[in-house]
């Protein structure tokens, strides 16, 4: 019983790594960057939850007429899912157009 869940399980990861040979980098980076990182639909929603929240706040900012979103990337980094790097969350998110105003102003923290 064991040992065949455990074959299950080895054959699916398998499966799941010739699978994301063919999610195209250039056309769904964020997707791919999901399934890399293994992330789960939970935390894909709090990812997205995280992003609205970051979003909403930034709009109110620029309501008040604040032009500098530094301390919001901190909040954002520091509540950013661990099996994910800022950087490459926001060049892969921009690349796919999820939250492009939120992800175009980090942009200008991530660095080269």
């Amino acid at each position: 019983m064991y040992e065949e869940l455990l074959k299950r399980i080895q054959r699916l990861e398998y499966h799941h790594r010739l699978l994301l040979q063919f999610v195209d980098e250039n056309r769904a980076p964020f997707t791919r960057l999901i399934v890399e990182k293994k992330l789960d639909e939970e935390e894909v929603k709090r990812f997205q939850g995280l992003c609205d929240s970051m979003n909403n706040k930034m709009e109110e900012q620029k309501a008040e007429g604040f032009l500098y979103f530094y301390p919001l990337f901190q909040e954002f980094t520091s509540r950013l899912n661990p099996k994910l790097e800022a950087k490459e969350t926001v060049i892969a998110c921009l690349k796919e157009k999820i939250f492009p105003d939120l992800m175009e102003e980090f942009s200008k923290y991530v660095g080269d």
